[in-house]
């Protein structure tokens, strides 16, 4: 058994992004960060899915910035040094030459730009059309700051458990995933965060942003913090605001030895249709 011997404190920030106005989305997630990291500290910091552009298929173009000269990473590299803190970037619409990408930037403590992970699954359905704008990235992407490992996810991959599952095989102490999730999915929302966390004995940021969208739709604004079996630690429903927890990797790997699951999956699993 792995042990990790770590206590680590997560903070995970719900916002209410404006439809394509980047900069006035930049100055207001500055605004929360500088609130609460000014009143305590965390390890590791996430935000939400594309909460420079807000979920607006057709404004993330508009919205898209090149890595190297960022408003929105620059930002959070000042945030990071600032805070003494890591931080899993949401999501920003990130272009490379023709193509753009639903893309998080991951920041480290000393505020260096370590990685980004590109929403490797695009959702074009019920209306939505990201397809059409944004490119999918090709990789799943764990990151391992301070000797934890995190899985990254966006959004429309929550409902690929086989990602969350090569995740846990690889190592990931934490599972995040970061949306911009509408308020008439709440079941599913709920139900995949919290089956991920179980079924691959890992606590997982469910962070999601709030708040209106065009033509009367909403945000679901249902963020949380789970643990290893699924318990939420910390939680939060429509209104903006973060919500910090403590985790224990030490806990979490004592459990996993007591009931170890992943030495059960079999080899093949093989239908037989009689």
């Amino acid at each position: 058994m792995e042990k990790k011997n770590k206590k680590i404190k997560l903070f995970a920030l719900q916002t209410a992004s404006i439809i394509g106005n980047r900069d006035k989305n930049i100055n207001i997630v500055r605004k929360f960060l500088d609130k609460y990291m000014s009143k305590e500290s965390a390890d590791f910091v996430f935000l939400p899915e594309v909460w420079t552009a807000g979920w607006d298929c057709p404004s993330f173009h508009s919205c898209a910035e090149e890595i190297k000269n960022s408003k929105s990473i620059a930002m959070l590299k000042d945030i990071a040094q600032q805070y003494k803190t890591n931080i899993i970037g949401g999501s920003i619409i990130l272009k490379n030459g023709a193509n753009y990408y639903n893309s998080c930037p991951v920041i480290n403590k000393k505020g260096e730009l370590v990685c980004t992970y590109d929403k490797n699954h695009l959702f074009s359905y019920y209306g939505c059309d990201e397809g059409k704008f944004i490119k999918a990235g090709e990789n799943p992407v764990i990151v391992e700051l301070d000797g934890v490992k995190i899985g990254i996810s966006i959004c429309y991959d929550i409902r690929f458990p086989e990602l969350y599952r090569a995740y846990r095989k690889a190592g990931a102490d934490i599972l995040v995933n970061m949306a911009a999730w509408g308020a008439s999915k709440k079941i599913p929302w709920d139900s995949m965060t919290t089956s991920r966390a179980v079924e691959n004995q890992t606590y997982f940021v469910a962070l999601t942003q709030t708040g209106i969208l065009k033509n009367g739709e909403k945000n679901l604004g249902h963020s949380m913090i789970l643990d290893y079996k699924g318990d939420i630690l910390s939680e939060i429903n429509k209104k903006e605001g973060g919500i910090y927890a403590e985790i224990d990797l030490d806990e979490m790997y004592n459990f996993r030895d007591k009931c170890r699951v992943l030495d059960d999956i079999k080899k093949s699993y093989e239908v037989i249709i009689k």
